[in-house]
């Protein structure tokens, strides 16, 4: 681009392409990136396209607005206007259609980045194989085992649990019905009292008395 022409007709074929109104700083930030015009040189420019009327120039408060000189664009028919029309529609409706595609294609996407690869499938079965195996030799194990426990020691385990769980029932009775006594005559509450006798509740230990 040469400094003659100052990037006039870089603007000018932009405005006449886009027909649509822009200020100078729109211009700038369009076309900057692309073709390295200053704001200065943009600036110039539109504003002497503007004097030689190869484009219009319209102020609104400080703020000047530039768009192309709709006189060289010719006149479009009914016909032809409702043509464009129906072409809008029948695209607008192929931009629905393709939204749509996407968003499942998308959906899709997402359902198959949270599934297992082909490696780590064949990974993970190995790994479910492995501990299947290892299931396997401990049942034998303890199918082969000699020390069984017999019905009938099983039988003596479960009637001395039963002896001991009301054993504990009983005696924790009584610790409580003493304790209570206590209490009627002491001027503290039942928390300072057990603490003060150094008494652990079976609370204290986290502890239940189980169910006979």
């Amino acid at each position: 681009m040469s400094k003659k022409d100052n990037g006039a007709p870089i603007i000018l074929a932009y405005l006449n392409e886009k027909n649509r109104p822009y200020s100078a700083q729109d211009v700038f930030t369009n076309l900057q990136k692309q073709h390295g015009l200053g704001k200065t040189a943009v600036v110039k420019a539109m504003e002497q396209l503007a004097l030689e009327g190869k484009i219009k120039e319209k102020t609104y408060g400080k703020q000047k607005i530039y768009f192309a000189d709709q006189a060289q664009f010719k006149d479009v028919s009914d016909a032809d206007l409702k043509a464009m029309d129906c072409q809008i529609s029948e695209l607008g409706a192929d931009v629905q259609a393709l939204t749509q595609s996407c968003r499942q294609m998308d959906a899709e996407l997402k359902e198959l980045s949270g599934s297992l690869t082909t490696e780590d499938m064949v990974a993970e079965i190995q790994q479910l194989k492995a501990e299947c195996s290892g299931y396997r030799e401990r049942l034998e194990k303890i199918k082969s085992a000699t020390n069984h426990v017999t019905p009938e020691e099983k039988e003596k385990v479960y009637k001395e649990r039963n002896i001991y769980v009301k054993e504990w029932k009983k005696r924790k009775r009584l610790a409580s019905d003493m304790i209570n006594s206590i209490l009627e005559g002491y001027p503290k509450s039942k928390k300072e009292f057990l603490d003060e006798v150094g008494v652990e509740t079976d609370e204290d230990c986290k502890v239940a008395v189980p169910s006979v």
